[in-house]
């Protein structure tokens, strides 16, 4: 099975709340967050008030997605703020194994995220101590980009280690993703399916959502 992660980076922030709540009806369960910092990624967006603020609009499972240089210093934080899952870029901290068990120790599930261009085999180390992979299918920053083709084989790579190794990881993958493409990365093996644009592009996040759903469950 799969779930839809609507990436909030691409909702109304003057109807943040209505956004989110259209999302759930739509029958997402898990709402997801971008926090960059202009300086691991060309962009900057949100920090931890807002993810403070959305704990207390909603009791969807929060998913924030730490694009930030040095990670560790903030990812119990983000825990704190309200966060159920948290994810750090492989590429930024030098310290993976230790953030990661901090954020589980505070009581959250903890996830590696990987750019595209960076080999699968940098996780082999880090796997046992993350409950899932963030597999990026863009290069992150910006929202509305395309989806990179050969991310369907390193999806399919990745599922493939984490089976091979036993594991109970799970496997998001973000960027790029919309009812042309969704099916395909179903079946290669994605379980947690962020999308923005896709979601909040066309002024109806609730059919969106059912929509993408309806369409990735032909491989269910």
């Amino acid at each position: 099975m799969f779930e839809i992660a609507p990436s909030i980076v691409s909702a109304n922030f003057t109807r943040l709340a209505e956004e989110i709540e259209a999302v759930k009806a739509g029958g997402a369960k898990v709402l997801h967050v971008d926090v960059m910092d202009g300086h691991f990624v060309p962009n900057i967006t949100i920090g931890l008030p807002v993810v403070t603020s959305i704990r207390k609009a909603t009791d969807m499972v929060i998913d924030t997605h730490l694009m930030i240089s040095e990670p560790g210093r903030y990812a119990v934080e983000f825990v704190k703020a309200g966060a159920d899952m948290v994810s750090v870029h492989v590429e930024a901290d030098a310290h993976l194994q230790r953030t990661l068990t901090a954020v589980r120790e505070a009581g959250a599930k903890a996830g590696v995220a990987i750019n595209p261009a960076t080999p699968i085999e940098t996780l082999t180390e880090a796997l046992p101590y993350a409950d899932f992979i963030l597999l990026m299918s863009v290069n992150p920053g910006f929202g509305g980009q395309k989806f990179i083709p050969t991310m369907i084989d390193k999806l399919r790579r990745l599922k493939g280690m984490i089976e091979s190794r036993a594991m109970s990881v799970q496997i998001e993958i973000d960027g790029g993703i919309d009812g042309s493409n969704i099916a395909e990365i179903v079946e290669a093996g994605a379980e947690l399916i962020v999308a923005g644009s896709a979601v909040f592009g066309g002024g109806d996040p609730q059919n969106a959502v059912k929509s993408l759903i309806e369409k990735g469950t032909v491989w269910v």
